[in-house]
């Protein structure tokens, strides 16, 4: 099976008519523990003449082995990239799309240190949906593009540093609470993890939201 590249053809049109792209991907999304996590990561159009980093693809694509690699390639070709986060807790208060909008505005707020304006800015996002703008990122423009993640290298870089991030993250977590296995299943729902729920509850780490709605399999 041939593995698509993502390209930066996407940018590049966008960058005809914006000082900079800020491509942001979730990770996280359907797993019952953690957060979830939004990688954003910027190009200008110096960047999108610069060569994409080897082996760089959506997160899922790349081997779990080579994605700390590929990830600190990918941080080191874009302008500039960050990861923002929404909480467990977070998730059952809002939702998981308010959660995501919340996350991605927290990424794209700390690109302000690099001293990117993301006003100026055109923001892809991953997915056919907006869920940046009604979380409180009216100012900024964004264009939802399906498949962002496989086709566009600035999208491909924030999926995979983010995925790491979080990645890490739930390794933490795991020597916190090493009953669920999160070193291996990250926060997911594995078979083992879904086994020791059953066995010990939810930990404080859990979207307890997620777990009564999935209790005809968990319990």
């Amino acid at each position: 099976m041939t593995v698509a590249t993502p390209k930066l053809t996407v940018e590049r049109r966008l960058l005809k008519e914006h000082a900079v792209v800020v491509a942001c991907d979730e990770v996280g999304r359907g797993a019952l523990a953690g957060p979830v996590a939004v990688g954003a990561a910027v190009v200008d159009a110096a960047g999108a003449r610069r060569r994409i980093p080897e082996g760089l693809r959506d997160s899922k694509l790349v081997a779990e082995h080579h994605r700390a690699a590929v990830a600190d390639r990918a941080a080191g070709w874009v302008n500039a990239s960050s990861v923002g986060w929404a909480s467990a807790a977070e998730i059952d208060s809002v939702g998981i799309i308010r959660a995501l909008g919340l996350a991605a505005l927290r990424a794209i707020a700390d690109l302000r240190a690099h001293g990117i304006v993301p006003e100026d800015a055109i923001v892809i996002l991953d997915g056919n949906h907006d869920y940046i703008t009604p979380a409180g990122g009216a100012g900024l423009r964004v264009t939802p593009i399906i498949k962002a993640d496989r086709d566009c290298a600035s999208a491909a870089a924030a999926s995979v540093i983010a995925k790491v991030a979080r990645d890490a993250l739930m390794t933490r977590l795991h020597d916190e609470v090493p009953v669920y296995q999160w070193a291996r299943n990250k926060g997911y729902a594995s078979l083992e993890h879904r086994e020791a729920i059953r066995s010990h509850g939810l930990s404080d780490h859990h979207r307890a939201s997620w777990a009564i709605a999935d209790a005809p399999t968990l319990f």
